[in-house]
């Protein structure tokens, strides 16, 4: 309890938390009503119609299983590259460590349009596969090597500062215990950073499901087979079926809520296992 005659910092309870409610009211709860409430239109028959055309899902299928894929990959190269800037000092380090915030300044688009000349038959990366039928542009790879780029950030600036305020003291006395650095990692470091990394994927999972820009130029978005569902949503909002993309957003809507739920469920067993070692 505050003590009286104590000046608050900000504004009191009830004037807080009413800009609080009514800011998130404007820019989260509203906005998702609304998705609710145009594709309640459509009717239940319509909405079940629009949500399972074999084309829907063939795009949920892409965009969901390419997300998860480009998490898995920034979970481990995001760990690596965290772990580098941590642990060792290197000429260009503080280049390298603010090249990681790229992906975040660089507009989408010229992501895609970069990654496209690189990685299509022409490109200098995808020429070298060529030869061999590997095809990495207009294919589900060039979408994950998309999504992967955009979304590394997450993992490596949820990990970093959890490895810098690490305690290196029980790594020490691992090692004079004699134990491997092997197993000193995964028994006293990983345990301490696996909520991080949980939450850095759950975040980098969440932004690939709705990544559009990088994605539109290298994918080639051929239906049943590079073509994502926010592509679908912004080709049935072109032809003004409001309904019709609202329903597919709202199940993009529904399905990432409980990705979420699951990550955060166990992000927090992870932190009480963590917490027990």
């Amino acid at each position: 309890m505050r003590a009286r005659g104590k000046k608050a910092i900000i504004p009191g309870f009830g004037c807080s938390m009413g800009l609080t409610v009514a800011f998130v009211s404007l820019l989260i709860l509203i906005p998702m009503a609304s998705i609710v409430l145009e594709a309640t239109r459509l009717g239940l028959s319509g909405f079940v119609r629009t949500v399972t055309d074999a084309r829907v899902l063939a795009g949920y299928r892409v965009s969901f299983t390419c997300a998860f894929a480009a998490a898995l990959l920034n979970c481990f190269f995001g760990l690596l590259l965290a772990w580098v800037l941590v642990r060792y000092r290197f000429p260009g380090r503080r280049l390298m460590d603010g090249l990681i915030e790229l992906p975040f300044a660089l507009p989408t688009a010229v992501a895609g349009i970069a990654l496209t000349a690189l990685y299509s038959d022409k490109g200098w990366i995808g020429s070298l596969f060529a030869p061999a039928g590997i095809k990495i542009a207009y294919a589900q790879a060039g979408i994950i090597i998309a999504l992967t780029f955009v979304t590394i950030p997450f993992v490596v600036r949820t990990v970093q500062p959890v490895l810098e305020q690490l305690d290196k003291s029980y790594e020490e006395a691992g090692r004079i215990l004699g134990a491997s650095k092997t197993r000193i990692f995964f028994r006293i470091v990983f345990p301490e950073i696996t909520p991080a990394l949980l939450t850095g994927f759950g975040l980098a999972f969440a932004r690939a499901l709705g990544e559009y820009g990088s994605v539109v130029f290298i994918a080639g978005n051929m239906p049943f087979k590079t073509e994502i569902a926010p592509l679908l949503i912004m080709s049935k909002l072109e032809g003004f079926s409001y309904g019709e993309a609202t329903a597919v957003a709202l199940v993009m809507l529904a399905a990432s809520f409980v990705i979420m739920f699951c990550i955060n469920r166990v992000q927090a067993h992870a932190s009480g296992f963590a917490g027990e070692l």
